[in-house]
């Protein structure tokens, strides 16, 4: 039996994610700052699926944290099959304005984290032959995003970072995905602040259930970089074709709030 470590498991895209683990008999590590939503969670796929799964609370901007969390998967004898880095968040705002100590949390957590946890639990997999992570990146990732600088930043090199690690471990039984959603319905945009955003005011938004099941799926294949949309696929692919400063200049049109 597999086990899924997933982090941001609390809500969203984490919490479908834990979810269709769940329905696949895979047992889980829930990673998120609120134990006590993680211990429902817990109590529910446990009686569901009748599988086993342990819950950490933490804050995982904080630094060392993804230490932490290793330390004590290995002190539960844990072997982490799939790794899932979903936790992160954004800040939408013109930069000169935006808050730096939300943004260096979005650096940590984001980037980080992330690396950090794939640095861990590698080596392993590795050694192992076997085992799958999956970054959760954004379409956010393929340009860069006035009125969201940092967070578009913090998402290409999600990409950037997934892709080169996959070709190193690819030959080895692992597989590194980079998850590329849109915008998804989930808490994100609210914790962004970005509810006005003509990119979101008014949209029909794929559901979190949706991106999850894509992206398990995806994971499951090996793909490398998948993005969630025939839409989203088509712009993505789109920017290489044009010169970056009409992509600049399109995605702050998209992302500026709706009149």
């Amino acid at each position: 039996m597999a086990t899924a470590l997933i982090t941001g498991a609390s809500n969203g895209i984490g919490l479908e994610l834990a979810k269709v683990h769940a329905s696949k008999g895979d047992n889980l590590v829930l990673v998120a700052r609120s134990k006590s939503k993680l211990d429902e969670l817990k109590s529910e796929l446990e009686t569901k699926f009748k599988i086993k799964v342990h819950t950490i609370g933490k804050d995982l901007s904080a630094a060392n944290s993804a230490q932490e969390v290793y330390d004590e998967t290995q002190q539960n004898g844990i072997q982490v099959d799939y790794l899932i880095n979903n936790a992160g968040f954004g800040e939408f705002g013109m930069f000169t304005e935006t808050d730096w100590a939300k943004e260096a949390q979005m650096i940590s957590l984001n980037i980080n984290t992330l690396t950090h946890f794939c640095k861990l639990y590698l080596k392993g997999m590795v050694a192992r032959q076997s085992g799958k992570i999956m970054n959760v990146a954004s379409t956010a990732a393929f340009q860069s995003g006035p009125t969201m600088a940092v967070y578009y930043a913090t998402k290409a090199y999600v990409l950037s970072f997934s892709e080169a690690i996959d070709n190193e471990v690819r030959d080895k039984g692992v597989t590194v995905t980079a998850l590329c959603p849109g915008a998804t319905e989930s808490g994100f945009q609210a914790a962004a602040a970005m509810e006005e955003s003509a990119l979101i005011k008014g949209k029909k938004l794929p559901t979190s259930q949706e991106v999850a099941e894509y992206g398990y799926k995806a994971m499951m294949k090996g793909k490398t970089v998948a993005i969630h949309g025939t839409m989203n696929w088509i712009l993505a692919n789109s920017v290489r074709f044009l010169p970056r400063s009409v992509v600049v200049k399109t995605t702050r049109k998209i992302q500026d709030k709706a009149h």
